[in-house]
C-alpha cells in the first residue's frame, strides 16, 4: 500500500472524520504562521499558548463550519484575540491547516519513510565484524535483508530484534534462575520483574511469584542484553552504515 492508501484505510479505522483539504491548508499555513504560531506553535502543538491538536473546538469541526465563527470572535477573556477583518475564506484555510496538523499526529498511515540507505556499506561491514560476531555467526546474516520488506524494517530489526526473532524461530525470552534461602532453585521464563518480586513460568507451565527478599539470589539471562548495551553507544553514522551493509545481504 502507498502512504496515501494506508492513510485512507487508517482514517476509516480510527474514525478521524473528514479529510483535510490540503490545497486550502497550504493557503492557510502562511496565515497561521503570521497570526497564530507565536502563541500556538508553528505546527499548532503549543508554544506560549496551548496546543490545538486536542482542542475541543478543533475536533468538533470538519471544514471550518464551527471554527470560522470562533476565530472571528476569539476568546478575549483568555487572551486570544479575534480576527474579524479576515475573510471567511482565509479563516477556513486556517482551519484546514489546523486540521492537517491533527491529521499528521493522529494518522500515522500517511507517514512517508525517507531513504535511509545513506551509509557506507564497507564501514558497516567492519562494524558488524567488530561488534556482532562474538555472539552471531556468518549464517545469522545470510540473506538477512530478504527477511524484511523495507530498509527501515531491516534497521529496526537488527537494532532491536523482536523477542520471537531468534535463530530457527527460538524465542528470545528473558529467563532467570532463582535460588531461595532454603536451597530451592526455580528456573523459567520471566513474565514480571521488579526490585521487589519476580514472576517465572517454568518448563511445565507453572507460574512462580517470588519476593526478592534477603537471601534470594536472582540470575537473569537476557538474550538481547548485548543489543541493549550496543544501543547506548550506537551513533547515527554507525547505524546507517550497518543498515547499508545488511541491505546488501539478500
Amino acid at each position: 500500500m502507498t502512504p496515501d492508501q494506508r492513510g485512507a484505510a487508517l482514517r476509516v479505522f480510527l474514525g478521524l472524520g473528514a479529510e483535510p483539504d490540503k490545497a486550502a491548508a497550504a493557503r492557510g499555513e502562511p496565515l497561521f504562521q503570521q497570526n497564530c504560531a507565536f502563541c500556538h506553535g508553528p505546527k499548532a502543538r503549543g508554544a506560549t499558548g496551548p496546543g490545538l491538536i486536542t482542542s475541543d473546538e478543533v475536533l468538533s469541526d470538519d471544514h471550518g463550519e464551527h471554527l470560522l465563527l470562533f476565530l472571528k470572535k476569539g476568546r478575549p477573556l483568555k487572551g486570544m484575540p479575534g480576527f474579524p477583518t479576515m475573510s471567511d475564506g482565509q479563516l477556513k484555510d486556517i482551519s484546514e491547516f489546523i486540521h492537517l496538523q491533527v491529521e499528521a499526529v493522529a494518522n500515522r498511515g500517511t507517514y512517508h519513510v525517507l531513504n535511509i540507505l545513506v551509509g557506507n556499506a564497507v564501514k558497516g561491514k567492519a562494524y558488524v565484524a567488530a561488534h556482532c560476531m562474538s555472539c552471531h555467526t556468518a549464517e545469522t546474516f545470510a540473506h538477512l535483508a530478504s527477511q524484511f520488506r523495507s530498509p527501515d524494517q531491516l534497521q529496526k530489526g537488527w537494532i532491536w530484534p523482536t523477542r520471537t526473532a531468534g535463530a530457527n524461530g527460538t524465542p528470545l525470552a528473558i529467563t532467570a534462575t532463582v535460588k531461595t534461602p532454603n536451597g530451592a532453585s526455580i528456573a523459567g521464563r520471566v513474565t514480571q520483574l521488579s526490585d521487589f518480586r519476580i514472576t517465572l513460568v517454568d518448563a511445565a507451565g507453572a507460574a512462580h511469584v517470588i519476593e526478592r527478599e534477603q537471601g534470594v539470589d536472582v540470575e537473569i539471562n537476557d538474550p538481547l542484553a548485548a543489543h541493549q548495551e550496543m544501543i547506548m553507544t550506537l551513533t547515527n553514522e554507525a547505524m546507517h552504515n550497518v543498515t547499508a551493509y545488511l541491505e546488501t545481504l539478500k
